[in-house]
């Protein structure tokens, strides 16, 4: 029988005791302050389940139906807690069915630590029932991963693998743990979590020489122009950021995943960047003269065509990871580091300005915007609903204080662009890796991260069927959130793009669904469709009152394009209003 019976948690060192490896893995996380974890049993890591049976007082195991909706729900518990979000998964299919989660916690840089089981040491390479490589498929996707085949390690690799998460950059790691190094006893002399490993700096050191090239850059600027991003966001900044904002008086606009760092209706806050992005901030990044990015990595969605992008700017780029600076802009004045750090230390080297001239021009192009674009789509006159007005009223109703989760596609541009967002960490998408599927399970992971908050998963008829076998995770966990499929019979993102570049040649984008409330009611989940705008106030309110989950059909029109775009291979500036 395990030792998991005793009382062993301590973040010193105890008197030695034989334990288990699996024993030593959930005292590793009772110390690191986890207290939820997403997983699915399988045979290879069923030694740790079996630990785990003692340890339901301290740890609470949420049991998805797929691995995918697994670390999708680490992902979402990450983003609104700000902690590390923990996976379980077996071998072979539990270990792949993991690498899209991955790849996507990777490019958004997402803490997390997934555990895998394997096959016993003495079978690797043997081509054993459900043996992988889990350590070469998952190598491009991860910031570090390692295969434990003796108990002995777990520890100290466990305090290794939080702390690589969540310093620096963060990002994935994966641990595989083979079947007899769970089942091995060891002599445990506790637990003690890491802080610092040869060879790794998680930050650059900050250099007052970049500091002050900077701030002279800022302070001789005519038109300055901030984009921000998560990096704001990831290193605990908002404050610092909004002080750095308010004495430069710059106006700032954010990456889709920078959403919520100030709020939305913050006077300098001139709205999003990117594909979709507003008006304004994409055309005049090529018109300002020094153009600040920070904690923002330039993904082409935000770029356009890097020829043509913001030539005319001188460009200051802070940002933690040394990798990202002069990769695909480069910068006139690097400013490596922590930006907790380095936005007090610019912020005191600027002086006190206000850019009215400046603020006005983006205010003008919102103008244009509203009369073009946003006023039609957020107060239709055609009998169909926009999804553009659903969130509107959204916002009327939740006040911007909700999480707002997003799949991925039409639904996800519109909700980005006019969700209004209070409070930081209140926006959960899948940005860089575009992950349809995303958001019902991410969903349910940011309500385990912010208990005390509405959860709002915004999701597209498409991307509601990758994942929605998650709903029996939310019938058996009793998880409260709230689902509005925004329902245009249509792969919406694919079908805009084949309409206005492809001749409107709709190839296998006309997709069929199930009945949405149906489905949910036979998961115990209240729900309702409505097809008609009178109804939406009402529903919406219904959705928000409802103790426990809610799912919300909304029927919208079927061709509506999300404007404004900007095309693939053009330059920001090119930016389309219809």
């Amino acid at each position: 029988m395990e030792v998991a019976q005793e009382t062993l948690t301590t973040p010193a060192k105890i008197t030695a005791v034989e334990v288990s490896g699996s024993v030593a893995l959930l005292e590793a996380l009772i110390v690191e302050g986890v207290d939820t974890i997403f997983g699915y049993p399988g045979g290879a890591i069923m030694p740790i389940y079996d630990a785990l049976f003692d340890y339901n007082d301290k740890l609470n195991h949420i049991l998805v139906r797929h691995e995918q909706g697994g670390i999708h729900a680490g992902q979402g518990y990450a983003r609104t807690s700000g902690k590390v979000g923990v996976v379980f998964a077996t071998s072979g299919p539990g270990a792949t069915n993991l690498v899209t989660g991955l790849a996507d916690a990777q490019i958004d840089s997402t803490p997390l630590v997934c555990i895998t089981g394997q096959v016993f040491a003495h079978l690797l390479g043997t081509d054993a029932f459900q043996e992988t490589d889990v350590i070469n498929i998952t190598t491009p996707v991860t910031k570090w991963n390692y295969q434990i085949t003796d108990a002995t390690e777990i520890p100290e690799v466990l305090a290794k693998a939080f702390y690589i998460a969540k310093s620096g950059r963060p990002g994935p790691v994966l641990i595989d743990i083979t079947k007899n190094a769970q089942i091995q006893k060891f002599s445990y002399e506790g637990y003690t979590p890491c802080n610092h490993i040869r060879s790794y700096r998680p930050k650059p050191i900050v250099r007052t020489q970049y500091i002050q090239e900077a701030a002279e850059l800022i302070n001789q600027a005519k038109k300055p122009f901030i984009i921000w991003g998560q990096g704001v966001i990831l290193g605990s900044a908002e404050q610092e950021f909004k002080a750095f904002v308010e004495k430069s008086g710059i106006p700032a606009a954010w990456t889709i995943l920078g959403a919520g760092a100030i709020p939305t209706d913050h006077p300098q806050n001139v709205g999003m960047l990117g594909m979709h992005g507003n008006y304004g901030p994409n055309v005049l990044t090529n018109d300002c003269d020094v153009l600040i990015a920070i904690g923002m990595r330039f993904d082409d969605r935000v770029t356009g065509r890097l020829d043509k992008y913001a030539k005319q700017a001188k460009v200051i780029h802070l940002d933690i990871d040394p990798a990202e600076i002069d990769k695909n802009v480069k910068s006139t004045v690097p400013v490596w580091g922590d930006c907790k750090e380095t936005l007090p230390l610019l912020t005191k080297a600027i002086e006190q300005k206000k850019h009215t001239e400046w603020i006005n021009k983006f205010h003008d192009y919102t103008q244009q915007e509203v009369d073009a674009v946003i006023h039609t789509e957020l107060n239709p006159t055609s009998p169909e609903m926009t999804m553009g007005e659903v969130i509107k009223q959204l916002n009327e109703i939740t006040k911007g204080e909700a999480i707002i989760v997003t799949d991925v596609g039409q639904h996800q541009m519109v909700a980005c662009r006019y969700a209004k967002f209070n409070n930081t960490r209140s926006n959960v998408t899948s940005g860089g890796l575009g992950t349809m599927g995303f958001a019902l399970p991410a969903a349910i992971g940011a309500k385990f991260g912010a208990q005390d908050r509405t959860v709002v998963a915004i999701i597209g008829d498409g991307g509601f069927q990758m994942t929605l076998q998650e709903l029996g995770t939310i019938m058996q966990s009793g998880i409260d959130v709230k689902i509005i499929i925004l329902n245009n019979r249509f792969l919406g993102m694919v079908r805009q793009w084949q309409e206005l570049f492809n001749e409107r040649r709709y190839s296998f984008v006309d997709i069929q669904s199930p009945d949405f409330v149906a489905v949910a009611a036979a998961y115990k989940i209240a729900g309702k469709m409505i097809d008609d705008r009178k109804d939406l106030p009402a529903a919406l309110n219904e959705m928000l009152s409802n103790k426990g989950s809610f799912l919300l059909e909304v029927m919208v029109t079927k061709e509506n394009n999300v404007f404004p775009m900007v095309p693939q291979g053009c330059s920001v500036s090119e930016i389309r209003l219809k």
